[in-house]
């Protein structure tokens, strides 16, 4: 075999080029302008969330949603352990103090059933990561939250058209964060929203976003000039930016259907192998699948020889709290009985809009794994 067969290939709709050119002959290029709000509609009305606003970034997002939840220096956050750094950093720049519970092997989120006896005086909020746009147990994590007066911030970065009992991830939450990051099914190369759930988080929202002013109001009419009336920073994405993410946004549904036809063939193909593979109770994306190894070792055996068939595949996440960061801003409750051995074991397979040579990738793993039974 000659042909590479990367990680990832971005998508592109074909109409990105158009909507950019209009946004350049408009000369509005700053945030907030005509494709900016045309985003920010169209992703209210397909996640039904009360409020969307366009990020630069899902990081910023989640920073976003640390200011919104006032966290202070010594209050507490509880998440997963693996997920990607920005869940966790988001909080930390607030002075906050993680403290990581362990997941679950079938979904890889967080497990529900561990948060509550990590809960003490100083917990603020619960962190939900839905890995691969798989919906963590949000029915039974709201309860507990509502319980004990806590937010609910959904990291939803890989959660386009994703859901949990037909409804939208990142609107269950009191706040939830989308990527559009260049590695996701709906992309810009760089930004993200926030989804704000609780309407009382509106307003304020606005004004954090726009550097700490009211200049949203300002521009709606509603005062005769904007000034600086909270702490915030400049969170807005480009009209550039939005241009191309608008061309994106209208294809959510063709892109949605074509991975999960590619994530299908891969279960179809591969199940029965001995190895496990990712099974989903709920609605997903198609946005990421992997398979789990006998262990770490049989993991990088693999990598290597589909490497040797320029096959390129990855893994994730080292989990945080064995990071020299994460020893240092949090600590880990309870057991750490699948948080690490199950991150050793998962490997993500290519899985893009225009990926074709499936069929090929599953070939080698099958030789692969023929070979280490004789």
């Amino acid at each position: 075999m000659s042909k590479t067969i990367p990680f990832n290939i971005p998508y592109l709709s074909g109409e990105e080029e158009q909507y950019v050119q209009q946004a350049i002959q408009r000369r509005n290029l700053a945030g907030d302008g005509p494709f900016t709000k045309k985003c920010q509609i169209l992703l209210e009305d397909f996640t039904k969330s009360p409020n969307v606003l366009l990020t630069t970034s899902c990081t910023h997002g989640l920073e976003l949603s640390a200011l919104l939840c006032n966290i202070q220096p010594g209050d507490e956050v509880i998440m997963s352990s693996f997920t990607f750094v920005s869940s966790a950093n988001a909080f930390v720049l607030r002075g906050a103090k993680i403290v990581f519970v362990d997941i679950r092997p079938d979904t890889m989120n967080i497990d529900e059933q561990k948060i509550e006896a990590a809960i003490t005086d100083k917990t603020k909020a619960i962190l939900v990561m839905h890995y691969a746009g798989v919906a963590c147990a949000m029915n039974e994590i709201m309860e507990i939250a509502d319980r004990y007066h806590l937010f609910v911030i959904e990291d939803a970065a890989q959660c386009i058209d994703a859901y949990y009992h037909e409804q939208h991830l990142g609107t269950i939450g009191h706040l939830g964060a989308f990527s559009f990051h260049s590695t996701k099914n709906i992309h810009c190369g760089e930004g993200g929203a926030l989804l704000i759930n609780d309407k009382k988080l509106i307003e304020r929202a606005e004004i954090i976003r726009e550097k700490g002013t009211n200049r949203k109001s300002f521009l709606r009419g509603e005062v005769d000039k904007y000034s600086w009336v909270d702490i915030g920073s400049s969170y807005l994405m480009s009209e550039l930016n939005a241009a191309f993410l608008y061309a994106q946004l209208l294809k959510i549904k063709e892109v949605t259907q074509k991975r999960l036809a590619i994530w299908e063939q891969y279960f179809k193909a591969l199940d029965g192998l001995g190895f496990e593979i990712n099974k989903t109770a709920y609605q997903h994306n198609g946005h990421l699948f992997f398979i789990k190894t006998k262990n770490k070792e049989e993991r990088s055996r693999l990598i290597r020889s589909l490497k040797s068939k320029l096959i390129n595949t990855a893994f994730h996440y080292v989990p945080l709290h064995s990071s020299k960061a994460g020893k240092r801003l949090g600590q880990f409750h309870g057991q750490d009985k699948f948080t690490t051995k199950e991150s050793e074991r998962l490997l993500r397979l290519p899985l893009y809009y225009d990926l074709e040579e499936g069929s090929v990738i599953v070939e080698f793993i099958n030789q692969f794994y023929l070979s280490i039974c004789k």
